[in-house]
């Protein structure tokens, strides 16, 4: 992964304020890939004591973002889908692993597995961004970035 995207994506995630209100943690990331973290607490139950699903969703969608970004070429989602298999036991601490299925010059296809602490799968996503080649980042001022993004290469990937 091209260092420059690294830092940038770390920055972004650090002053990310809804990211910082619900406790996600930036793990690791590669290019295609991320891994997430967030403690399942009180203030993210629902009505019945059990893991609201908008607080795993935005736990998988955390991940789908910087691994959908790591190219350097800004990614917005087009569809997620969310199957929720367990609620986590109060305390867990909840990863959310996203991963590069497929991708092409416009779209780009990810898989997000979100685990407990004790492996037990909690929730499985599959997820598209659309890839808008002529919003790169971090980098898109050098006329290198400029001459890969007009080639569809992304600014920065490697």
């Amino acid at each position: 992964m091209d260092d420059r995207v690294r830092s940038f994506l770390m920055e972004k995630v650090a002053d990310e304020p809804y990211a910082r209100h619900l406790g996600l943690r930036l793990v690791a990331m590669d290019t295609g890939y991320a891994l997430v973290e967030m403690v399942f607490d009180e203030t993210k139950q629902n009505v019945f004591g059990l893991a609201h699903g908008g607080a795993v969703f935005s736990l998988i969608d955390e991940a789908f973002e910087i691994a959908s970004n790591s190219h350097g070429i800004m990614a917005v989602a087009l569809n997620m889908n969310v199957t929720y298999m367990a609620s986590p036991r109060l305390g867990a601490t909840l990863r959310a692993e996203a991963t590069e299925v497929h991708r092409t010059m416009r779209t780009a296809s990810y898989q997000i597995r979100v685990t407990d602490d004790e492996g037990t799968l909690i929730a499985l996503c599959q997820a598209l961004v659309y890839r808008k080649k002529d919003k790169a980042f971090a980098a898109t001022s050098s006329p290198m970035a400029k001459e890969e993004v007009a080639a569809g290469e992304g600014a920065l990937s490697t």
